[in-house]
């Protein structure tokens, strides 16, 4: 049980050290002028007092009310960019009041969506309109989201005696999203759907079915009945109803979120820089996919052909994290009823052996194409994953998917990505 604590009777209140110091000071040059007097005393009584009025005037400094700003020199105003790039900062800091500064520190934090805080300190030098900036640039910054903290200012006199401090609330947020590649085909997935009875090589060639996917910008030749008439009211343009095409089957994604199958953070960004290369891919060529993304909390997105279905799934997966606990067959077994029969599933994952071949098998009875992209890093060469079988080296789990008809791709590196899915040329 806590006891109140009362103060005792006299006793003094708690000050700083430094102004114990300067009181004492001051008391003593005032006894020295009253009991001893003369010229020296006065002049020694002046000088204190000058500077103990200064000393105690920093407390209205003004930079518990200085102002601020912060500005991002390297991105646009969405403050968009990709895992591995860096920000240049600038804060510019105006200081009202007369109070002479001779510098000022300034203290800003970035802190990420699972709390991790980076700060960032330095100095400047106030002109005299008693404005500065202070310019830093970021360490690259991983994948997700972050926000700005207070940013702290702080001065000292020119003595050194006593610390001032202000703060500033400058909280901006910032959409780091994932790192990805630009595939310029994906042969094997093309060869795959020719032989499906597919009569076209492109997604924009076949049939429209009567569900409408969304509003496009109207194309001189549409039909008036395509004309999506609440649409432009409200834009003052024109504008069509977008339908979904019938002609490709529905592609599912599956990510790999087994916090044990994945020996590091840097193998599983590899796996989500693949994922949404892939859905950039995608997005590019008007094909349906969905994404199945089973961690502490479970998120499925159907297959669709729509830039919003596009942007929500891209937003999901600045924020995913390995912490699902979930096998990948038990995830199939009580996912596989919300699957339409015939569709493409892409599996995401660095494990392999004999619980992949399972998984594998158990999607081919469903009526489904699968495809593994087995993703590793050069350092995984020792780790064993939960239920995986590491015998044999890296191009025999290759070889073995393949020689049983399966598609199957090693990636270790995102920037492989394109070549082995067919684009002999990278580009931007």
């Amino acid at each position: 049980m806590n006891r109140p604590v009362f103060k005792r009777f006299g006793e003094l209140p708690r000050f700083p050290a430094a102004l114990w110091l300067l009181i004492s000071c001051f008391t003593a040059s005032l006894l020295f002028l009253l009991f001893q007097g003369g010229k020296l005393a006065s002049m020694l009584f002046i000088i204190i007092t000058l500077l103990s009025a200064y000393l105690l005037s920093g407390n209205w400094s003004g930079i518990k009310r200085a102002q601020g700003s912060r500005k991002l020199t390297n991105v646009g105003q969405e403050t968009q960019i990709e895992a591995g790039q860096s920000l240049q900062i600038g804060i510019g800091v105006q200081i009202p009041g007369f109070w002479p500064i001779p510098y000022m520190m300034i203290k800003d934090q970035l802190i990420r969506q699972n709390g991790e805080e980076t700060i960032f300190e330095g100095s400047i030098v106030p002109d005299w309109k008693r404005r500065g900036e202070l310019l830093y640039s970021t360490p690259p910054l991983r994948r997700g989201y972050y926000r700005f903290g207070t940013t702290e200012c702080l001065t000292e006199d020119i003595f050194g005696f006593f610390q001032h401090k202000g703060r500033l609330e400058l909280q901006q947020p910032i959409t780091v999203y994932p790192q990805t590649v630009a595939i310029r085909e994906w042969a094997q997935f093309h060869q795959m759907l020719k032989g499906m009875q597919h009569h076209s090589t492109t997604t924009r060639a076949h049939r429209e079915t009567t569900q409408i996917n969304g509003v496009r910008e109207y194309i001189y030749g549409d039909r008036l009945s395509r004309i999506h008439w609440n649409a432009t009211a409200k834009t003052g343009t024109w504008k069509s109803k977008e339908f979904e095409r019938e002609s490709l089957p529905k592609t599912i994604i599956l990510l790999d979120r087994n916090a044990r199958a994945y020996r590091d953070a840097a193998e599983f960004e590899l796996a989500v820089s693949v994922a949404a290369s892939l859905f950039r891919y995608g997005a590019s060529r008007d094909l349906a996919l969905g994404l199945l993304s089973i961690g502490k909390e479970s998120s499925y997105f159907e297959p669709k052909q729509s830039q919003n279905h596009h942007k929500q799934i891209i937003q999901h997966l600045v924020g995913v994290e390995a912490d699902g606990y979930h096998s990948l067959h038990q995830i199939i077994k009580e996912r596989s009823r919300e699957w339409p029969a015939g569709c493409f599933f892409v599996l995401i994952s660095p494990q392999k052996g004999s619980a992949m071949i399972q998984v594998i098998h158990h999607l081919e009875h469903l009526q489904m194409n699968p495809c593994h992209i087995w993703v590793h890093t050069k350092s995984n060469h020792t780790f064993k994953p939960q239920g995986a079988d590491m015998e044999g080296n890296h191009d025999d789990w290759i070889k073995a998917i393949r020689s049983q008809g399966y598609m199957g791709y090693e990636v270790s590196q995102l920037t492989d990505l394109p070549n082995l899915l067919g684009g002999a040329k990278r580009y931007a």
